[in-house]
């Protein structure tokens, strides 16, 4: 097939002949048309394809009535016709509003209403919760995404009503594209919006600076496995069709599953959170599988033990690029190179690592001012990438992000001499135990080695002394039973005696929202119940 196609076909993506979202799929069309952007379970679409039903999808918005500003939300598993769905949206101005699958109905109406979509779209894995909020959306057309004996439309028979004429309608890169909701670990979610620009913006910075890790050509097969309900799910499946990739959309992770995909479908770089990196090498045929087709694991969303990292490399073989980011910054906003991954462990491999290409960084102290070198603060951001702020939430944007254009992340870290960044943890996760500030991920990583250790969470606890006690929330390893005195001895061996736990509590396994992110919010009430502070 890759014969057929036209010498453009191989030459460099041009990111500036993509001014808007909804040019990527015309420019791939015109440029690649046979090669195949998407497949999902047996079902393959082409560039050209994919085109078409982009165009059927936003005529068919509009003939909803739908238009420029307005509001869509969905509701499911991954699919090939999400991304249909996002890019015919894109195309028109109608901006995609997508929610977590795993969320509990009143979470779902709750977003939906705040973002006031006009039509929900749904998967078959949800009908039940959206049949249970259907009344909580007066005047929310309802379509699914599947048959399945709701009622409904079927997305299929909705879309191919229409014709495939391109709406070809004036956007400015300036206008929201889509709206993704925070995880919401504390409060209400908040919706951030982001632009054409802050998409693509940073594509075309990042390609201009031609790192290796970041190279994509036409042989590339992408693995979109992480929820779309997420910056790591939609995310990463635009970056893989800006760049004219074919992309694997698996409808959810599967730690079973993944190996599969990457034997059958020749997957070559994957994104994937630290804890679903964790499941999929414990698999008993992991290191039967033929990796040679995979060049780049991309991974980020949470710190990953140094441990699991040398596991993971020793496995995979293949090159390995940590990604900082945050939803508000549209993904990633810092990178691990993989010539710092070294096998051996040096101190750069705690690092999150560089500004990607035209993010500026600095840390701060609580009253904004700069820190220097090694001096922890809370971490702040400047880019093209930077939200166009919270839907409806002038004030939460304007206490996230300065006038002067600075965003400031909520995580805690500092910078080296060398303008690496390290993260600690997230700011409001900071233990205070006798004056001296504690940062969980640092404890979690000094834990996770000991080999009895299969997950680990560190959260701080009521101590009538020092204020709060420093606690590990220990999953053993199947077949194990750890002492706890041998896990707290052995991170003694490895950090400051004041910061290792001075408790272990066993649990069957951690809590965590889908994007991967662990709930200690969660873990931490049991401890601080009964108390009006939630610090001591």
């Amino acid at each position: 097939m890759e014969s057929a196609i036209t010498d453009h076909a191989q030459e460099p993506v041009d990111f500036e002949a993509m001014r808007t979202l909804g040019d990527v799929p015309r420019y791939h069309a015109q440029r690649r048309p046979s090669a195949t952007a998407l497949v999902f379970e047996g079902r393959e679409s082409s560039f050209a394809e994919f085109d078409q039903r982009t165009n059927q999808a936003a005529q068919a918005l509009l003939a909803e009535g739908l238009g420029k500003g307005d509001r869509i939300a969905y509701l499911g598993k991954n699919s090939d016709h999400y991304f249909e769905l996002l890019f015919g949206a894109l195309k028109i101005g109608v901006v995609m509003a997508p929610i977590g699958w795993r969320l509990a109905p009143p979470e779902v109406a709750y977003i939906a209403g705040d973002a006031q979509a006009r039509m929900l779209f749904v998967g078959p894995e949800v009908i039940e919760c959206a049949l249970q909020i259907a009344p909580d959306l007066p005047g929310v057309k309802i379509v699914a995404m599947e048959p399945g004996g709701s009622g409904w439309p079927i997305y299929e028979a909705w879309r191919d009503a229409q014709p495939a004429t391109d709406p070809d309608l004036p956007l400015g890169e300036n206008e929201v594209a889509v709206q993704l909701y925070t995880s919401g670990t504390t409060g209400r979610p908040k919706g951030a919006m982001l632009s054409h620009l802050n998409i693509l913006g940073g594509r075309r910075k990042a390609a201009d600076a031609n790192m290796d890790w970041n190279r994509w050509g036409p042989d590339d097969i992408s693995l979109v496995a992480m929820p779309v309900g997420h910056i790591g799910g939609t995310g990463w499946g635009i970056v893989g069709l800006v760049n004219g990739a074919k992309g694997v959309v698996a409808r959810e992770f599967d730690p079973f599953k993944v190996l599969d995909f990457i034997e059958r479908d020749q997957i070559s770089k994957m994104f994937m959170v630290p804890a679903a990196l964790q499941i999929v090498v414990r698999q008993p045929r992991v290191r039967e599988v033929d990796y040679s087709r995979l060049k780049f694991i991309l991974y980020g969303a949470s710190p990953i033990p140094l441990d699991l990292l040398r596991e993971c490399m020793e496995i995979f073989g293949c090159g390995f690029c940590q990604q900082y980011g945050m939803t508000e910054t549209c993904g990633t906003i810092v990178y691990l190179p993989p010539e710092d991954h070294d096998p051996n462990g040096t101190p750069r491999m705690r690092a999150a690592g560089l500004p990607m290409p035209g993010v500026e960084l600095k840390v701060v102290d609580e009253a904004g001012a700069s820190l220097p070198p090694h001096e922890v603060g809370e971490v702040a951001v400047r880019s093209v990438s930077n939200m166009a702020g919270y839907w409806r939430l002038p004030e939460a944007t304007k206490a996230t992000m300065a006038d002067d254009g600075w965003l400031r992340t909520g995580d805690a870290g500092y910078l080296d001499e060398d303008g690496y960044l390290f993260i600690h943890d997230r700011v409001k996760d900071m233990i205070i135990s006798g004056a001296e500030n504690i940062y969980p991920a640092e404890v979690e990583s000094a834990v996770y080695g000991h080999p009895d250790v299969a997950e680990v969470a560190v959260i701080g606890v009521p101590h009538d002394t020092w204020g709060e006690a420093v606690k590990a929330i220990v999953v053993a390893k199947p077949g194990t039973s750890p002492d706890p005195d041998d896990i707290i001895a052995f991170a003694r061996g490895r950090i400051a005696a004041f910061k290792a736990p001075k408790s272990i509590d066993f649990i069957a396994a951690l809590p965590r929202n889908a994007s991967g992110k662990i709930l200690r919010r969660e873990l931490r009430e049991p401890y601080w119940a009964g108390r009006a502070r939630r610090v001591n």
